[in-house]
């Protein structure tokens, strides 16, 4: 009769805890993204395995083995290609980057989306001003993003001269900031 009773008073515990945790949850400021909500109490990766828009973003995350270290305390901005930003690139080249023998190349372009710290679309525009309307990232790839503001669309500009604009801003994470964008950017 004790099992029966500690039993009951666990489930009952658990299922206070699980609702308080929705609960929670419920009343966060959330910004959606793909179809579902990112919340400022989760991290990068568990907001971002929820998003239909950034499928291909995560699996790459996966076979970059970037995982753990996007769940780490960061703080991270990242600059998170939709699918179909993975979309513009040549047939095949999202299939071939993930290839355990191109870990390496798709590393490199993963972390140059990563810029260290916690930059939000004020700290950037902050940046912006203070570098004559130009910001000049650093990331955590090493090499070099440069943004700016086109009426009220933050734009950014690769390393090869390619270009992306940044279409929801802001989505606060536990560990940082996620701003998706249109077009996969990409270092030397």
């Amino acid at each position: 009769m004790k099992k029966i009773i500690l039993s009951a008073v666990a489930i009952v515990a658990i299922a206070f805890a699980s609702n308080t945790s929705v609960q929670a949850q419920a009343k966060e400021k959330t910004v959606m993204v793909g179809g579902a909500a990112m919340y400022p109490s989760k991290d990068i990766v568990d907001n971002a395995i929820n998003s239909k828009d950034h499928t291909t973003l995560v699996a790459a995350v996966k076979a970059a083995g970037l995982v753990e270290t996007l769940k780490s305390a960061g703080p991270f901005t990242v600059f998170a290609p939709t699918n179909s930003a993975f979309d513009k690139l040549p047939a095949g080249t999202v299939d071939n980057l993930v290839k355990p023998e191109n870990k390496a190349t798709l590393t490199k372009i993963l972390t140059y989306h990563v810029v260290a710290g916690n930059l939000d679309s004020k700290a950037i525009a902050a940046a912006i001003k203070a570098g004559n309307g130009k910001a000049e990232l650093t990331t955590v790839q090493g090499g070099k993003l440069w943004a700016w503001m086109e009426g009220k669309k933050l734009v950014l500009k690769d390393e090869m001269g390619g270009m992306s604009t940044v279409t929801i801003a802001d989505v606060h994470q536990k560990n940082g900031v996620i701003h998706v964008i249109d077009t996969v950017l990409m270092p030397k």
